[in-house]
């Protein structure tokens, strides 16, 4: 029975059969996802804990579907996935309130200094700014390497419902606001990659493009594992503190 007579089955006649089939054809996605995002996380959160999570996500792909709409299921139910992985991990206990506030507070020294010197800040000056040495720097690096997974969904959770979807665009069914969303999302990213570092922006360009794992980046540049999660984490915090400076200067203009 091919994948468009299980969908035909489950979504027109509500077989359950053909949902449980769907749900075991489609189980790969969740190990993939799962073990992708294993590789950025602490030794504590185990892929099994991630994949319980991932599973619920792929069940509400399958439920909410709508294979008429011509999209890619792997790709919508990847999102669905991860996104069940990250609300998992927030309701969790993996990111104490204490490592939160660590990763904002280093947000913020990243968006005031390079707003400030319209550059990169290096790792000495926001030591200088919160006024930590470098070694409680790299400690706080690897203290929010969990909140940098999750990091990114954040500015677009408070501009959409469907935040993980905001980024599946449908070209059939493009609307002006969703436009305007997209484009200004894109430029504040851009924005922001350009004052990454080159290692930054090459650990960027892997993980989230070329889709490898930080171990395997580890591998191609060369480096431990630990200085990879560093860079990744570093990144991530420059382009939150680039997404809020912009989200406050919309606000103000606005």
């Amino acid at each position: 029975m091919s994948h468009q007579d299980l969908w035909l089955r489950w979504k027109e006649a509500g077989d359950p059969d053909a949902r449980k089939l769907l749900i075991e054809h489609y189980l790969p996605l969740v190990e993939y996802v799962s073990s992708r995002m294993a590789a950025s996380l602490p030794k504590n959160v185990t892929k099994d804990d991630l994949s319980s999570h991932g599973v619920m996500g792929l069940i509400d792909a399958i439920e909410k579907f709508d294979y008429q709409r011509g999209l890619q299921f792997e790709t919508y139910a990847s999102w669905r996935i991860r996104g069940a992985i990250i609300d998992g991990l927030r309701h969790g206990d993996w990111v104490p309130r204490s490592v939160r506030d660590k990763a904002k507070k280093m947000e913020d020294a990243y968006a005031v200094l390079e707003q400030k010197h319209l550059r990169s800040a290096t790792d000495e000056e926001v030591c200088g700014y919160l006024n930590i040495s470098m070694k409680e720097f790299g400690q706080m690096l690897q203290e929010v390497a969990v909140a940098a997974v999750c990091s990114l969904e954040d500015p677009i959770r408070e501009e959409e419902s469907e935040t993980r979807l905001s980024l599946l665009v449908d070209d059939k069914a493009k609307n002006p606001e969703s436009k305007v969303h997209e484009t200004y999302l894109k430029e504040t990213l851009m924005q922001g990659l350009e004052r990454l570092t080159e290692k930054e922006r090459t650990v960027v360009s892997l993980f989230y493009y070329e889709d490898l794992s930080l171990s395997e980046i580890a591998e191609v540049m060369s480096l431990s594992p630990s200085r990879i999660s560093q860079l990744h984490s570093k990144a991530i915090l420059r382009l939150r503190g680039a997404l809020a400076k912009q989200k406050e200067q919309l606000l103000h203009n606005g």
